[in-house]
């Protein structure tokens, strides 16, 4: 049985260096960078599996790219957990609608689609719409094809398309103790 929750939102304020997590939480945010192509976040988080987040925001695409920064012990097999969401830009606020689509990929290894069944019982139960539907469907689509045809690998396939993301060096990145 698929847990069934409503949309996921976000909202990024960059010019306050605040970003509003799903929960409501104020998170202070180390960097944000905003691009041509998108916005990029990077901060501490106090969450038990992992101490520090960076997020890409492509709304052309439909995508937040992550990398998770876990604790040591946790035992997660994954280079860059991609959501799938609706991305809006207006002046300094950037938001996001989770559309419950993620995808996990491991360079080099077939990307792993996630959460179909969420997608499927949020439109039955009329949390998002037939066409918000049809918009995940249509960006996990595109983002596999691409990935899979890049050797399995995002971050060349977004190069292919003149997205160049650039993260922070893992070893420079300073968890935040967990609550």
């Amino acid at each position: 049985m698929t847990d069934l929750h409503p949309v996921k939102q976000e909202i990024f304020n960059t010019a306050e260096s605040i970003n509003t997590d799903p929960k409501g939480f104020l998170r202070e945010v180390d960097t944000f960078k905003v691009t041509d192509f998108g916005l990029y976040m990077a901060r501490g988080a106090n969450h038990p599996k992992f101490g520090y987040l960076e997020s890409w925001l492509l709304p052309e695409l439909g995508l937040r790219a992550n990398i998770f920064h876990f604790r040591k012990g946790v035992d997660e097999r994954q280079d860059y957990y991609i959501d799938v969401a609706e991305i809006r830009v207006e002046d300094n606020i950037w938001t996001t609608r989770d559309l419950y689509v993620d995808l996990i990929s491991v360079c080099g290894e077939p990307v792993t689609v996630m959460d179909i069944d969420e997608l499927a019982a949020a439109t039955s139960a009329g949390l998002i719409t037939a066409d918000d539907a049809e918009r995940a469907i249509d960006a996990t689509l595109n983002a596999v094809e691409g990935i899979t045809r890049h050797g399995d690998d995002p971050m060349q396939w977004l190069r292919s398309k003149g997205i160049e993301l650039t993260w922070a060096d893992a070893s420079q990145v300073e968890l935040v103790p967990a609550e």
